[in-house]
């Protein structure tokens, strides 16, 4: 049965980004980037946190404490404080460039993308945060998006949006990228633009297509298996979680639309028929 997607958070994001469920705080946190904001919600009660520069993506450290991605570096962020301790710089020397998407792998690694601010060719790049060393995997990329991980931890997955190809990257025993990666789906020649991606507990992959107000249910041999559609036009990336880790939430955007309506920008959810992976803690 096809999920049926409904309102959760009315809090309008020009772009929408980042969600991700903290499995110990059973809480969800996402980002407004151009907005400069950091949202959560426990039950009713709604927070947020606003910085002086674009963040986008993040990942669970412990309880208490997140690593969160600015224009400028990777950051320890106390949930409680508020406040951020810089654990290393990501393109920092240049002002042209901001984080996009990201996620933690199941080695403890941290995947981050860059790009332009103005989303110029090939200005962006996806790098990996490991044992303290971050090191640049791919070049040359516009958009960097979809960056997942199969459950058993010997894939990757990563876009870039422009070019409409999902890629699945095989990793070695440290969360290294081994050998080429390979096209695993190819929604761009459908005319869709993959955004952000999650894989399930089955190994599925759920990618968010910007402008076409859907999120695609992708098996592990990269054929379609179901769409979830929205009444936001610009969803950008889904996460699991929820008291089962069934609950499907999807960021959207208002960036760049005339006249947005009501929904575009807002939070949504749906209940799917199958469970996600808990988010890895980030080790640094």
């Amino acid at each position: 049965m096809t999920p049926v997607a409904r309102l959760y958070d009315d809090r309008r994001c020009q772009l929408g980004e980042g969600p991700f469920w903290h499995p110990e705080r059973k809480q969800l946190f996402w980002f407004d980037i151009l907005g400069r904001r950091l949202l959560s919600r426990v039950g009713d009660r709604t927070l947020e946190w606003r910085f002086d520069e674009f963040h986008s993506a993040a990942g669970w450290i412990d309880y208490d404490t997140l690593l969160i991605a600015s224009e400028t570096g990777l950051w320890r962020f106390g949930i409680e404080t508020g406040q951020r301790e810089l654990v290393i710089a990501l393109e920092a020397d240049d002002p042209g460039t901001r984080s996009n998407d990201g996620r933690a792998d199941p080695f403890g690694g941290f995947w981050i993308g860059t790009m332009g601010k103005k989303a110029e060719a090939r200005r962006g790049a996806i790098y990996r945060l490991y044992q303290g060393e971050l090191r640049r995997l791919y070049s040359g990329i516009t958009i960097p998006n979809s960056i997942c991980f199969a459950p058993d931890g010997k894939s990757a997955y990563y876009a870039d949006t422009r070019d409409g190809r999902i890629m699945r990257q095989p990793l070695d025993q440290e969360g290294w990228p081994a050998g080429a990666p390979v096209v695993f789906a190819d929604p761009g020649a459908e005319g869709f633009q993959p955004d952000g991606s999650v894989v399930d507990a089955e190994g599925a992959l759920w990618n968010a297509q910007w402008g076409a107000g859907r999120v695609v249910r992708y098996l592990a041999d990269g054929t379609v298996n179901c769409v979830v559609t929205f009444e936001a036009t610009q969803t950008s990336c889904p996460a699991f979680g929820g008291a089962e880790m069934q609950t499907l939430f999807v960021t959207s955007a208002f960036e760049g639309i005339v006249s947005p309506d009501r929904f575009q920008g807002c939070l949504f959810h749906a209940e799917a028929t199958l469970p996600g992976g808990a988010e890895h803690a980030v080790r640094c």
